[in-house]
């Protein structure tokens, strides 16, 4: 998402004089002169400067609207199971602050708070009172994964201390429980070494406790769909159990994403909402 406006030139009327229609007995009075073209074009890039630096000052203030169609492959029609998000926007940054990749910001490091990272819930839903968006201790994203692999994980995490974990979930009426997590570290260099100690993208070292065995999603398309953002998304294999869960990693910078779509029954988590997620929650982080 570049916050970058387009401007189209102003256009300059022309100073070509019109030829005299009326006869030599009759003189007009001196039409007012126009102004030389040379300062109706100064008058049009001045013009346009401003409309462009007016822009660019509302860039930590972007919209974002949705998933674009073609970003999610499968979506035609109006009635493709996606879910109703409100109209995001990135948040304000602190005065004097890039965002995480643009050319002053070489560390990638997100200046924002990352609560206001979170993608929020979709109308509709129930929200998680454990899960609300704020902070959450490290344990909470632990639970995530199996009992056995915690004490390996949590000390990952006390060699590589994140700063902040922030999480929000909800429950939809079809019974999807959704959940993501944003973990961020000092560093992009904490960040990828906790991804590769993961294994993302390789083969999963560290499992979801309702997803031992699984497999990357084929009809996955986007995965630099924002720019910085890398995404490793995953399905559940089958035979599921009682319920089918959908997962991605995503690696921005300094931070980590975990998002979890989670739904009981033989139908299992829809393909699209789950990739409307992530895109969405994608955008947030670019």
């Amino acid at each position: 998402m570049s916050d970058q406006q387009t401007v189209a030139p102003a256009s300059v009327p022309s100073a070509e004089a019109a030829a005299p229609t009326t006869s030599p007995a009759a003189p007009e009075a001196p039409a007012t002169p126009r102004p030389p073209r040379r300062a109706l074009r100064a008058v049009a890039r001045w013009t346009a400067a401003v409309l462009v630096f007016g822009g660019l000052g509302t860039g930590t203030a972007l919209a974002i609207t949705s998933a674009e169609r073609g970003d999610v492959p499968g979506l035609a029609t109006e009635d493709d199971g996606r879910w109703a998000y409100p109209k995001l926007s990135l948040p304000a940054l602190p005065a004097g602050s890039p965002r995480p990749f643009s050319e002053a910001n070489t560390a990638e490091i997100h200046h924002a708070d990352l609560r206001e990272l979170l993608l929020p819930a979709p109308a509709g839903s129930t929200p998680d009172k454990a899960l609300d968006g704020g902070w959450v201790k490290q344990e909470r994203f632990l639970a995530e994964y199996r009992a056995e692999d915690r004490d390996e994980l949590a000390q990952l995490l006390t060699d590589t201390p994140p700063r902040h974990i922030a999480a929000r979930g909800w429950t939809m009426p079809d019974g999807t429980r959704a959940r993501i997590y944003l973990v961020r570290f000092n560093s992009t260099a904490f960040a990828t070494h906790v991804r590769d100690e993961f294994r993302i993208g390789v083969a999963m070292r560290w499992p979801l406790a309702g997803a031992v065995e699984t497999e990357f999603d084929a009809s996955w398309k986007s995965p630099r769909a924002v720019e910085g953002v890398s995404s490793y998304v995953l399905t559940e294999k089958a035979p599921h159990g009682d319920a089918h869960v959908r997962q991605a990693y995503s690696v921005a910078g300094d931070t980590l994403a975990l998002i979890v779509h989670e739904r009981p029954g033989e139908a299992g988590a829809a393909r699209i909402p789950f990739q409307q997620t992530v895109i969405l929650q994608n955008q947030l982080l670019g």
